[in-house]
């Protein structure tokens, strides 16, 4: 995604998960930082095609002086977007980090509950992804751990957390920004080492130049880890076997590669329409999430 025209690109990205924000009422959760400010350009720019409710929300968390800027910012981007934003202030309590994001998303549901709003959105993107798979294997986790975040899960009856970026590389989002002349806050906390979420960032940005694919390869091996440990998935991971089999019988085994079969599976569950790149010049065109003759 580092064409001439990164918002464009980002717009495409997130229009394909379209099956899980489509018409819903929206509380987003914006920091002021990149990551999430390039989620409420995206989210506003498809509004009109999605049939979106969007509010955005910020919560402050009181730990650092910088905060009353970020919310600034926050504000700003409502502004800019023309979208209503709020501003939110946790509970006082313990400053670890597993205590913060439980209060942080005690907040968000609140808010969520007050506009009569169906889904939290985050602006986690796959780096984020990478660290809390490493982060669940430091700890020892099992399945569900190494599954790392999923890309919706229930907060409550009526209310689920939405993640539509899970498979978007961060630099990408921070070129939205600069894109759409986005203004975005800094996070000088992101660079101390005595937060372990940093600590592993830090560490990831010495490996990548050598491991090219290690964002994609986590994200499979979650995606694989979830889908066992996920009784509710069953299903899909049973549309995915079959699918794969299909598809290396009728086109070879490079259609059936993981990322291909899941992309197809996709854009079959939402219903799309479009010719879908199965590798070794192979395609299938969809229209209306049916395969169809050329």
């Amino acid at each position: 995604m580092r064409g001439a025209h990164p918002e464009r690109d980002l717009e495409a990205a997130v229009v394909r998960e379209r099956s899980f924000v489509f018409g819903r009422r929206l509380s987003v959760a914006c920091s002021g930082g990149a990551d999430s400010v390039a989620l409420a350009g995206v989210l506003s720019a498809l509004a009109v095609r999605l049939e979106l409710r969007l509010r955005l929300v910020y919560v402050h968390h009181a730990m650092r002086r910088s905060a009353w800027q970020d919310e600034c910012v926050v504000l700003r981007i409502g502004a800019s977007l023309g979208l209503p934003a709020d501003a939110l202030s946790i509970e006082p309590g313990s400053d670890d980090e597993a205590s913060l994001r439980e209060r942080r998303y005690n907040a968000l549901l609140g808010h969520a509950r007050r506009w009569g709003n169906d889904g939290i959105v985050t602006a986690h993107h796959a780096q984020d992804q990478t660290e809390s798979v490493l982060l669940a294997l430091f700890r020892g986790a099992g399945e569900r751990g190494l599954g790392g975040m999923r890309a919706r899960r229930s907060l409550e009856p009526g209310i689920e957390l939405l993640r539509p970026l899970l498979a978007i590389d961060g630099e990408d989002l921070r070129a939205y920004c600069h894109a759409r002349a986005l203004p975005y806050a800094v996070d000088p906390s992101n660079t101390s080492l005595d937060v372990r979420r940093n600590a592993v960032r830090d560490a990831l940005e010495a490996l990548r130049p050598r491991f090219p694919g290690l964002d994609r390869a986590v994200a499979r091996a979650a995606t694989i880890a979830g889908n066992a440990a996920d009784d509710e998935e069953a299903d899909r991971a049973a549309a995915r076997r079959w699918l794969a089999g299909a598809l290396a019988r009728r086109f070879g085994r490079e259609a059936s590669e993981f990322e291909r079969v899941e992309a197809l599976l996709s854009a079959i569950e939402a219903g799309g329409s479009g010719r879908y790149a199965l590798g070794g010049g192979a395609s299938l065109l969809l229209r209306d999430g049916m395969p169809t003759n050329e």
